[in-house]
């Protein structure tokens, strides 16, 4: 069967094949001494960005009225997964809660890094590519921070942390 990208985003099996892809990948970078999986995890995360963001966008523009539901919708529609998301105003930042997250549902005690690296990657990209391409003027733009927690190194729940700024593009 050949599949095309947009009939893989429809499929419901498709994280779990990406999910136990990705520890795989990272055990093969670490027998072969890469030593940059965090930049290689979140690279990967910002090309399935690029590649998503054709065939589906969620909205016109990303701006701090509408951040936390497209954010929320990005998780569902892309990972299949529901999120809390806290928005910390005073500091800029965003977290991310998620309780199943789809790229990391076991612990490994052989893997450091968690799958959910990618979503670095991912999200900064998707949001800064929809706010870039808008006719509309301001928007927010967003980075990645970090991981703060993940299920792959054995705590309850993934958290991911983001920093964004607003203003003019």
């Amino acid at each position: 069967m050949n599949y095309s990208r947009n009939d893989l985003r429809l499929a419901d099996a498709t994280m779990n094949q990406l999910r136990n892809a990705i520890y795989h990948i990272i055990r093969f970078m670490i027998n072969n001494g890469v030593t940059d999986l965090k930049q290689r995890l979140r690279q990967m995360g910002r090309n399935i960005a690029k590649t998503y963001y054709d065939y589906w966008n969620p909205v016109d523009i990303v701006s701090l009225t509408n951040l936390r539901e497209v954010i929320a919708t990005i998780y569902k529609e892309v990972l299949k997964s529901s999120v809390s998301v806290e928005i910390n105003d005073l500091e800029q930042l965003i977290i991310v809660s998620d309780s199943n997250c789809a790229l990391c549902k076991y612990h490994y005690d052989d893997i450091e890094i968690a799958g959910c690296e990618i979503l670095l990657g991912l999200i900064p990209e998707y949001i800064n590519r929809i706010n870039m391409n808008s006719n509309q003027k301001s928007g927010v733009m967003i980075e990645p921070v970090s991981v703060q927690k993940s299920k792959a190194l054995g705590n309850k729940s993934c958290v991911q942390v983001f920093k964004y700024k607003t203003g003019e593009k």
